[in-house]
This record gives structure tokens, C-alpha cells and sequence, in this order.
């Protein structure tokens, strides 16, 4: 038995580990924790004991932190 195939449309929204959020950035997961210690980043669920990151978060984050045009 074969697990049914889903449309692209419903395909989940990843999540990411800490080492992963980390190294989309390029930065230490030190800075990440120092983020989420902060109240800073994007935003983090918690999956029993560990912290994850939906990629959609982590881009919706990343494009408000864009600078504004100049004018």
C-alpha cells in the first residue's frame, strides 16, 4: 500500500531546526537563541522540547527586515 500523493497546494509548510535557521542565515545558533531570548526573529513553535520554524515564517520575517526603498 502506497501513501496517496498530495497536490503541490497541500504540501506542509516545512519546519526547520534551529541548526537550519541557523545556517539559512549564516549565522550561530547562538545568535538564533539570543533572538528568541530577545523577543526577536521569527517566530518559533515548540514541538515538545524542541523549537521549530515554518520556512514561511522565517521568509515573511526575513522580507520585513529589507530596507526601504530610497527615495
Amino acid at each position: 500500500m502506497t501513501a496517496p500523493k498530495l497536490a503541490v497546494s497541500e504540501v506542509p509548510d516545512p519546519l526547520m531546526t534551529t541548526e537550519g535557521v541557523a545556517g539559512y542565515f549564516q549565522l550561530p545558533i547562538a545568535s538564533i537563541y539570543s533572538w528568541r531570548a530577545r523577543g526577536e526573529g521569527p517566530r518559533a513553535i515548540r514541538v515538545g522540547k524542541h523549537l521549530r520554524w515554518r520556512k514561511s515564517d522565517i521568509d515573511a520575517w526575513l522580507e520585513r527586515q529589507a530596507d526601504a526603498p530610497a527615495v
